[in-house]
C-alpha cells in the first residue's frame, strides 16, 4: 500500500517520525513535502490531489492542529479527509466514511499516539454498503 505524506512547518517533525515508522513497517511512502510547506493549505491540497489521482492509496497530512488541513483538503472535489486525535476515530472514519486521508495535529498528538492512529487508519478498509449513501449525498453537494 502506498501512503502519501505531507506537512507544513508545524507538522513536519511528526511527519518525518511517521515516515520512518511506515517505512520500517514496509509501507511504500510517497513524501510530498521533503521540506515543510509554507502553509497547510498547500500541503493538504497537494496530498488530496495525489490521492485522488491514484498516485497513492491513502494519505496522512500534518499541521499544528489537523483541522485546517482537513478543511482545506475537503474542498477538493471527491476528497474525504478526517481530522483525528485518537485511534477509534481513525478506524471508524475509514470503515464508515471511506476516508481517503487523515489529518493529524502535531500540537495535539504526540509521536506514539500518532503511530497508533496511523496503524488504526491503515488496518481497515471502507465497508461500503449502507455507508455509501452518505458519501453519495456528499458528492451531490458539488
Amino acid at each position: 500500500m502506498k501512503i502519501a505524506l505531507a506537512a507544513d512547518k508545524a507538522g513536519f517533525e511528526l511527519k518525518e517520525h511517521i515516515k520512518k515508522f511506515l517505512t520500517d513497517k514496509g509501507y511504500d511512502v510517497l513524501d510530498l513535502t521533503a521540506a515543510p510547506a509554507v502553509d497547510f493549505v498547500d500541503s493538504s491540497v497537494k496530498l488530496a490531489q495525489t490521492v485522488l489521482a491514484k498516485k497513492a492509496d491513502r494519505g496522512v497530512m500534518f499541521d499544528e492542529y489537523g483541522v485546517g488541513s482537513a478543511m482545506a483538503s475537503n474542498k477538493v472535489h471527491g476528497m474525504v479527509t478526517a481530522n483525528v486525535t485518537e485511534e477509534n476515530t481513525a478506524h471508524m472514519t475509514t470503515q464508515h466514511n471511506g476516508a481517503k486521508a487523515i489529518a493529524i495535529g502535531a500540537g495535539i498528538v504526540g509521536p506514539k499516539l500518532a503511530e497508533n492512529i496511523v496503524k488504526a487508519y491503515l488496518s481497515v478498509n471502507y465497508a461500503g454498503g449502507r455507508h455509501q449513501i452518505r458519501l453519495d449525498m456528499l458528492e451531490k453537494m458539488y
